[in-house]
C-alpha cells in the first residue's frame, strides 16, 4: 500500500503544486467506529493547518455513495 499512496502523493504533488506531509497514517475502520466521526475529523485537517477557515471552504472532498 506504501508504493501505491508515494505514486499518488507524486502525482498530486506534480498536478497541483501540492506538499505533502512525510508519512501518513491510515486506519481500518472497525465495525464499532464511526465513519461519519472519522470523516468529520479528516474534514477539519485543512482547518487545523490553517488553510481555510472552516471545513465547508476546502474545496478537495470526496464524498463516497453509501
Amino acid at each position: 500500500m506504501s508504493v501505491v499512496i508515494t505514486a499518488w502523493k507524486h502525482y498530486l504533488a506534480r498536478q497541483y503544486a501540492l506538499q505533502w506531509q512525510r508519512d501518513f497514517f491510515d486506519h481500518r475502520l472497525r465495525g464499532d467506529e464511526s465513519y461519519d466521526e472519522k470523516a468529520n475529523y479528516i474534514r477539519q485537517n485543512p482547518v487545523r493547518a490553517g488553510l481555510v477557515k472552516t471545513s465547508a471552504e476546502w474545496p478537495h472532498v470526496w464524498e463516497p455513495r453509501r
